[in-house]
């Protein structure tokens, strides 16, 4: 059976979308606005800016080029590159194959907040205790988890232009409006606090823009840049295979060149918005201190946020949570295609029947997952000094430990094995110029394999800043 006779996108439009949907995920909504509050505002955002133009431009044209050139899924991909680093595409298929195991758990957090607002809930949702209670509650954390991972492989089920393309259509423009509406209106916010300081939504957003080097030091500084690495990383959905395998669906006349800044500007306009619609939120309402949140933001700070808003806040809390569901959904339909994909090329087998046992399968694993913060739980030191439970467990695995593992060495095969001439060439085709030719070959050759080498040694503990 070939796989490839009826998966494809119908075009480039449908191609940018899916694969912005795959990368615009909770990482955009949530972890990029706790990391630039962190990490100084302004300059966190210039330094990730430079990374998208130069090391995050890298990773995504390589994935999305390997897997156009080879027309295979990641495993059999890096075989037809070079046979002796097969290995290489079955420790990517890895990866997806175990975020799979919890992404749905998330995905399931997420729409249980949505309900509470919309059902008439969004006080409650508000309480220090509502999110602790949902995810350490058995019924209630499965329940949610098995809905989203249903709804997850429904949209699978009904195949890449079908299912995958014609959702992105649909969610990611509802996704861009929202959050453009959300921020604007974040900017709009005013209050008095108790000490009778006036804080603004636009003094916010300075607070957000703004450089702040006030003690900025050479380690300060290294840790910032390492930050910002890290969430472009993840933030792409770069070496999980999913890039390979959404680049194995596009036809031959579509500019990869132009597909591929499309997906930069959308991954990373919806980032910098998020930012826009958090940080002044989380300002005007609890001040400089609300900024040290950090991965709790989400959960449980911006839901105050939007109670101390009144009225109002109701509707700016469903938008919000059901914009990041949206997020979610189009991150968990890339991981789990990629794995169907490759099954479906692995063992010649449907598509329908794949994707019922893969489900099956995924959603016992989800089931176990949300029951780690309640009748499984446990608490594991890891390697990067933190102390998890199941689910950060297998989140370390695969993107603290694998996926920078799996960059160092594609790093190594494109830039001194194969050569990056295999890549450009296939940017190139048709005769659409690869414009930052220069760029790719020194950040492949000699950047991303210093860069993702430390971030390897910075995740399994054996360098430190």
């Amino acid at each position: 059976m070939n796989t490839k006779t009826n998966s494809s996108f119908s075009g480039q439009i449908g191609f940018v979308l899916a694969a912005a949907g795959s990368a615009v995920g909770v990482g955009n909504i949530w972890r990029f606005p706790y990391l630039a509050a962190k990490d100084g505002g302004g300059l966190f955002l210039i330094i990730y800016l430079i990374l998208v133009l130069t090391f995050g431009y890298t990773l995504l044209s390589s994935d999305i080029a390997i897997g156009r050139r080879t027309q295979k899924n990641s495993i059999q991909a890096y075989a037809a590159m070079r046979p002796k680093w097969k290995f290489l595409g079955i420790l990517t298929f890895f990866v997806p194959a175990v975020i799979m195991t919890y992404y749905a758990v998330i995905g399931g957090w997420i729409l249980r907040y949505v309900i509470a607002y919309v059902s008439g809930k969004a006080q409650l949702a508000a309480e220090d205790s509502f999110f602790v209670d949902f995810i350490t509650n058995p019924r209630d954390s499965v329940l949610y988890a098995i809905l989203f991972m249903l709804l997850t492989a429904l949209i699978v089920y009904k195949g890449v232009e079908g299912g995958i393309e014609r959702c992105s259509k649909v969610i990611m423009p509802c996704l861009l409006v929202m959050v453009v509406l959300i921020a604007c209106y974040a900017l709009t916010l005013r209050r008095t606090a108790e000490d009778g300081a006036v804080r603004t939504g636009m003094q916010g957003l300075r607070v957000y823009l703004m450089p702040n080097f006030h003690g900025l030091t050479v380690q300060r500084f290294l840790q910032i840049l390492l930050d910002a690495m890290s969430q472009l990383f993840f933030s792409l959905s770069v070496s999980m295979g999913i890039m390979i395998t959404y680049g194995s669906y596009v036809k031959k006349e579509v500019n990869l060149n132009q597909s591929i800044s499309q997906i930069e500007v959308f991954d990373t306009g919806v980032a910098l918005l998020a930012g826009m619609m958090i940080i002044p939120s989380i300002y005007v309402f609890s001040g400089m201190e609300g900024m040290n949140s950090g991965p709790k933001l989400m959960f449980v700070s911006l839901p105050k946020v939007f109670a101390s808003m009144g009225a109002v806040g109701v509707f700016v809390g469903t938008a919000f949570f059901v914009m990041a569901a949206f997020a979610a959904l189009t991150s968990c339909i890339s991981i789990l295609e990629t794995i169907v994909a490759n099954f479906m090329e692995i063992f010649h087998t449907s598509r329908e029947k794949t994707c019922v046992s893969l489900t099956l399968l995924y959603t016992a694993a989800s089931v176990v997952i949300a029951l780690g913060y309640s009748l499984f739980y446990v608490e594991v030191p890891l390697p990067n000094g933190s102390v998890g439970q199941l689910l950060d467990i297998m989140d370390y695995v695969s993107n603290s430990f694998m996926m920078p593992f799996i960059s160092i060495l594609s790093a190594v095969l494109i830039g001194w094995i194969v050569g990056p001439q295999w890549i450009i060439e296939e940017m190139e085709y048709g005769g659409h110029p690869m414009r930052r030719k220069a760029i790719y070959i020194f950040m492949v050759r000699f950047v991303s394999p210093v860069i993702m080498s430390i971030l390897f040694l910075q995740s399994i503990g054996l360098f430190s800043l």
